[in-house]
């Protein structure tokens, strides 16, 4: 299996006034802006998946949907797996019944960063990744998803996703 861990994009600060349950914050925009460049950088450089999971708060739904819109991948599950806090440990059990080549996480820090540490290292209180948002890692494994077992193919910025080219403007 492969796995595509993405961080949220760019939200508006929180704001109990505006958001008082702060699931309901949305992206800002310059969140959507940044986001949508990075998606269309995403589809240049890798393969879609084949299922996409996301939190169920409101900024990695709309980060799923413009993934969905711009980099062409399938609408996204919602997975509560994926809310800020759950268990990374409780998520890579779930992915590891999954039975796709290629399956993409939607999600948040620092719960992204543990779990790619957890994928490589096997230790569930490993050092967390820092994943800037819009930022994509790939993680290979061999098979099934399984803690310790998979190996870091890339560790993208957003930087980098923005400034992917199109190919007509490549010469």
């Amino acid at each position: 299996m492969e796995l595509l861990i993405v961080r949220h994009g760019i939200a508006f600060e929180r704001n109990v006034r505006r958001w008082a349950d702060d699931g309901a914050r949305p992206l800002s925009p310059r969140g959507l802006t940044r986001a949508r460049r990075a998606a269309a950088g995403l589809r240049r450089i890798s393969e879609r998946p084949s299922r996409v999971l996301t939190s169920p708060l409101e900024r990695t739904r709309q980060t799923a949907a413009i993934l969905t819109q711009l980099a062409g991948w399938p609408r996204a599950i919602e997975s509560p797996r994926l809310l800020p806090g759950a268990s990374p440990a409780a998520l890579l059990g779930e992915l590891s019944q999954l039975r796709e080549r290629r399956v993409a996480v939607v999600g948040h820090q620092p719960d992204l960063g543990r779990l790619l540490a957890l994928c490589l290292s096997g230790q569930a209180g490993a050092n967390a990744f820092e994943l800037r948002k819009m930022g994509v890692a790939l993680v290979e494994f061999p098979g099934a998803a399984r803690a310790g077992r998979g190996q870091l193919r890339w560790l993208v910025p957003p930087r980098l996703l923005r400034a992917v080219r199109p190919a007509a403007l490549e010469r």
